[in-house]
């Protein structure tokens, strides 16, 4: 019988670079935003577990800039989604902690105007 001085080191090496591509792929997926907002910091928040309604991501950068789900909109843009927006649908209004008061007046001036109620502020919970 032969005897094995050495172990053969490719096929595990093999499954390495799978499981290393696997988990690239996947990481690029869990990156949830890539708009740079700093929050601003509470002491009372309560954590945010949405339910399962339709839910819209809206985002206030510090430059006044409104993203909806991620992709900039301009403010006539932003009438027009929300006109055809279902009032039922949930917003998640993530606002940056040094953004201008008056953007985020704009903003909510927008969001009432076609009378959608059911707004949710994120913030950050002081550590």
């Amino acid at each position: 019988m032969k005897r094995f001085d050495s172990m053969n080191v490719i096929p595990l090496i093999d499954v390495m670079l799978v499981l290393l591509a696997i988990v690239l792929l996947t990481a690029s997926f869990i990156v949830h935003d890539k708009i740079d907002i700093q929050l601003p910091q509470t002491e009372n928040t309560a954590t945010f577990s949405p339910d399962d309604r339709e839910t819209l991501n809206l985002s206030l950068d510090t430059n006044g800039h409104i993203f909806w789900d991620g992709e900039l909109i301009p403010t006539d843009g932003l009438n027009q989604k929300m006109a055809a927006l279902d009032r039922n649908t949930l917003i998640k209004l993530r606002v940056d902690q040094a953004v201008e008061f008056h953007y985020f007046v704009t903003l909510m001036d927008i969001v009432k105007k076609y009378q959608h109620d059911n707004i949710t502020i994120l913030t950050e919970r002081k550590s």
